[in-house]
Order: C-alpha cells, then structure tokens, then sequence
C-alpha cells in the first residue's frame, strides 16, 4: 500500500536550526562563548594559542608529559611541540582501547615577514612580506595590522614581539591605490588585483636625522633597538608575522554570530579544549586534543601533522601502560575537527544548495574534502559516518551533512589524510564559516556550543 504524502514526508531529510531543536540554547550559547572571544584574542598566532592553552590546562591539573613516566588512568599530560602546536590527553580506563582523538589546527593565514624585511623607498619605511596559506592579498590592503612573533638575539635571548593590539598601540598596513588613478589596477584580475610583492607593510615616514637616504629605515631600527635591543641582522633569522590588529566581536544586530580573525580553525580547537577540560569522569578510551601547526600550508614541517610527532606521543603512552602500539592505533578513531564552508546566499553559483552546510544548523560532518575528484581526501567510510551520527543523535547533537562547493568550483583538505595515514579511522566533522580565509571570519554562536556539546560526547563514545 502506498503512503500518503504525510507518511512519506516523514520519510525526508530536512535539517533544522539549533534554535529550533534545543531548548535555551541561545543563552547557553552566548555565556559560552565569552570565553571563546577571549581564546581568539590571545591567539592570534600559533604560539599565542600554545602559551593560552598551556596556562589554562596547568591550572586544571594538567602535567607536562615525560615520556619516561608510567601513567595511569585519570592522569593528564599535555606535550609542547617546540611552542607551535600541542597535544594534551587525559588517560582512559582501558589501557588496550585506543584514544578517541580531535585533531584541529591553530595556525590561520596570515602575513608573514620575509628574512630581510626591512627597506625604505622614497621616504617611506617598509617590511616585505611572504604571505602564509591561501588568502585573497587585496583583502589584505588598507587594513590595520598588528605584528607578533620571536626574536632570537645573538645571546640566544628570547624577545616576544607583539605590536598593534594594546590600545595605545600603533598599528601597521598595506597600501592600495586609490580608485582615482586605478584604471590599470581594475584591468587585472581579481586574484592579482594586490600582488604578492605588492604586499609591503608600512613601517614610518619619519627620517632619524634630515632628510638622507635610507634615514627613515634607519630610525626604525633605532625604534626597534629601543624598544627590543636588537639590530637588523636579528631579523633574519626572527619569526614575525602581521595579523588583523582587531578584537573578536559579536555580529548581527541580534547578535547572534561571532566576526573575528582566525577562526579557521579555533572555532573548533577551543570547543575540542573546553571538552577536554571538562570532561565529568575518566573516559574508558584516552581522549586526546591535538592543536596542529601548518595546517594551512600542508601539514608539513616538524610541527605539522606530516610529522612523527603524534605518533611518538602515542607509541610513549603505550610503552607507559605496556600494551600494542599497533593495537592501540587499530581501536582508535579521530574527528578532524576543521571548519566547513557554509552556504552563503549572495555567491550561491558557487555552491550546491543540497549539499551545503548553513549557518546555526549545527556542526557540519563533511565526508569528503579534496577538490576535482575529491584529490587529498581521505574519504570517510559509510561504517564511520554512521557511527558518530549515532552517537551525535544519542546526545542531541544538532548536525548537518556539507561540503565544499559545486564538484569542479575548486575544494580544500584538512588534516584527516595525515590521520589516516596512521591507519586510525578518521571523518571532517566543524563548524561551518562564512568569508572563510579572510582577514574577519563569520561563525554562529550556536554552531560553536555545540561544537563543544559533540567534543564532549565524542570524547566519552566508548570502543563498541
């Protein structure tokens, strides 16, 4: 007998909004994510996240972790990698269950500083740049910028540089032309419209002593010595960065959304933090916070998940406890915690309305990334998919299916294939952003709570 259209409509898919589905969710969202703005303005940059995330774990009881120490249940360590990324776990009931690992990344676009930054060019100062990850360069321009980083001085002195973010601070940029005089500028394309060696972040105007050549990069220096004791050629080998010399605010006249820079990704390290710091009792399986660097370039470098350090933290854990490396690894399973890119009405011909994420519909599970044939994706299998619905579904976990874009718009990776490569089962599961990779990202409070809400659970999903 056939079924009527009521009986068959219930038979649809049709995702709801958090505000629909979850009672008070809005408040509880909101007080939630107070924290969050205050984690995005004090990491700004890798190492900012690290020394955060550090202060914050040591007061809850976590240790550095000694790979020479026996752990047992309950104990929680976090290990620093050379202040660029880092892993923290707390300690299953079950020694042979595996981790249940989410793996997010703590490093974001931005503009970094070539090793010989520092020139002058008719009278006025300015920093050459290389910039890091996939960014739109005229989005760029025009924009307040703050500098960050390290400076390494010949005595082997650490200087932590950080400019622009204090009030009283001044704040740098990068010119554009203006429109009165840009007709070749408009005649380019828009990937070109601010070349990469158009990227020069300007230092000053003002000479050190009249008006002679080079005077003016030469009173930078003295600004710099001043304030850093150090010289030009400490800058070589210097690690600086300029990133948006702006706070996270909230967005929408309702308030509803957070704009910040960097979001991509701790829009969902901080979720993966919160639950790990909050976890009620000692899960059966180790939980396991990974805040990766590099992401954005590859994963590559010692600091990136291309590297062996994930793998030696865990092979550690196991001698710890004396069971299987090979087995542990087979009993385990990660979320690639990054962000999904949410569906955005004003440029809907790049996407595929049914299978896009949106805004405030929940964190997005997004099977597959990769681009043109799903390329660089690990590709999650129905078996995986399944289960962490199940479980999201258990907990009230408000969830979307999504991905990136129309099949041959173009795509992005995540770091799911470097887990993969582990040989741990592993799915993309975040929360969805718009103006993704640009200097101020849009992410929905809601969408972040419950973000959290699925660490949580996640962390505590037990082997069978």
């Amino acid at each position: 007998m056939a079924l009527t259209k009521d009986e068959a409509k219930k038979l649809e898919y049709r995702p709801k909004t958090v505000y629909s589905l979850v009672k008070e969710v809005e408040k509880t969202a909101e007080e939630y994510c107070e924290g969050y703005k205050e984690f995005l303005n004090a990491s700004k940059t890798e190492r900012g996240a690290v020394r955060f995330t550090i202060a914050e774990a040591v007061s809850r009881g976590f240790e550095s972790f000694d790979a020479k120490k026996k752990y047992n249940s309950g104990d929680k360590v976090y290990y620093n990698n050379r202040n660029k990324s880092l892993i923290l776990a707390v300690i299953g009931t079950d020694a042979k269950a595996g981790a249940n690992i989410i793996a997010s990344h703590i490093d974001s676009p931005r503009i970094d500083l070539k090793q010989k930054p520092l020139y002058e060019e008719n009278g006025i100062g300015y920093f050459k740049t290389h910039y890091y990850g996939g960014i739109k360069k005229y989005q760029w321009s025009a924009l307040p910028l703050a500098l960050h980083g390290v400076i390494i001085k010949k005595s082997g002195e650490v200087v932590e540089v950080c400019i622009g973010e204090d009030e009283n601070d001044p704040v740098l940029c990068i010119s554009d032309l203006m429109p009165h005089i840009g007709k070749d500028q408009y005649d380019r394309k828009l990937s070109e419209g601010i070349k990469g060696e158009e990227l020069n972040i300007i230092t000053g105007i003002k000479p050190l002593d009249g008006d002679e050549d080079e005077s003016v990069k030469l009173n930078i220096l003295s600004i710099l010595s001043e304030k850093y004791g150090i010289c030009e050629a400490d800058l070589i080998t210097a690690e600086l960065t300029a990133v948006p010399a702006m706070k996270a605010r909230d967005a929408g006249l309702d308030r509803s959304m957070i704009l910040a820079y960097g979001q991509d990704d701790k829009v969902c390290s901080y979720p993966s933090l919160t639950a790990l710091f909050e976890l009620d009792k000692t899960p059966e399986k180790t939980a396991i916070c990974i805040l990766a660097d590099k992401e954005e370039i590859g994963s590559y470098g010692v600091t990136g998940l291309n590297s062996q350090a994930l793998s030696h933290f865990i092979k550690d854990i196991c001698d710890s406890r004396s069971v299987s490396y090979t087995e542990f690894i087979k009993n385990s399973v990660c979320l690639s915690a990054d962000v999904g890119g949410a569906y955005d009405p004003t440029f809907a011909s790049a996407y595929d309305s049914r299978n896009s994420a949106f805004l405030a519909k929940g964190i997005v599970i997004t099977k597959y990334t990769g681009s043109r044939g799903k390329s660089g994706s690990s590709d999650a299998s129905a078996e995986l998919f399944s289960k962490i619905v199940r479980l999201f579904e258990k907990n009230g976990i408000v969830w979307q299916n999504g991905e990136y874009g129309k099949v041959d718009q173009g795509g992005a990776g995540t770091v799911a294939s470097e887990i993969a490569a582990m040989n741990i089962d592993v799915i993309d599961a975040g929360v969805p952003v718009l103006c993704m990779h640009s200097p101020a990202e849009l992410a929905a409070k809601v969408d972040i709570h419950m973000m959290h809400r699925a660490s949580e659970a996640f962390y505590c999903m037990t082997k069978d």
